[in-house]
């Protein structure tokens, strides 16, 4: 008997550049190689740009990413890193702590496609790293490509965000916002 199918949304389509930053942890350098190949593929095929920086660990790639969104001009990002269960809780503190930051930077709105494996066993992390195999570093891209859409979308410069500037600049006395 087969196992349950998941749905895999198409990709977006865009009307201005994309670029995205790929921050990746080569911690295993072969399951990493795997996941940067997927997401490079995913991100082309939506014809976006990428560029790829690479950082110690898993825990590294939150901070990397933020630094990133301060001081450079990526629309979004994807978070390639690979942790395997070892003898200590330290397996804990990095699953834990790498993906509570990254959620945390999603949540102030950055576009951020998370792609850290956390896994058992070194075999688990080959065939979720494999573009041929389950593609995680693809889907990852994707994850960040959607986000970026929804931005885009939400965004857009024809919808007010709170306060128009001229009811700030009169002191904003009458509580009008924009549409």
């Amino acid at each position: 008997m087969a196992g349950p199918s998941h749905y895999i949304m198409p990709l977006p389509a865009f009307e201005k550049p994309v670029k995205i930053l790929i921050v990746a942890s080569p911690y295993y350098k072969d399951i990493s190689d795997h996941q940067i190949a997927g997401a490079k593929a995913e991100i082309e095929k939506a014809g976006a740009n990428w560029d790829v920086v690479e950082v110690p660990g898993a825990l590294e790639i939150p901070t990397a990413i933020g630094i990133a969104e301060r001081m450079s001009n990526f629309d979004g990002y994807v978070a390639l890193g690979c942790v395997i269960r070892g003898e200590t809780t330290h397996y804990d503190t990095v699953c834990n702590d790498s993906s509570r930051a990254i959620q945390l930077l999603g949540l102030q709105g950055l576009c951020i496609g998370n792609g850290i494996l956390t896994v058992e066993t070194y075999e688990q992390a080959a065939v979720r790293a494999d573009p041929a195999e389950m593609n995680k570093g693809g889907g990852a891209a994707a994850a960040a490509l959607h986000l970026i859409a929804l931005a885009r979308k939400w965004g857009t410069a024809d919808k007010g965000v709170g306060f128009t500037r001229e009811i700030l600049m009169a002191g904003g006395s009458d509580n009008k916002t924009s549409a």
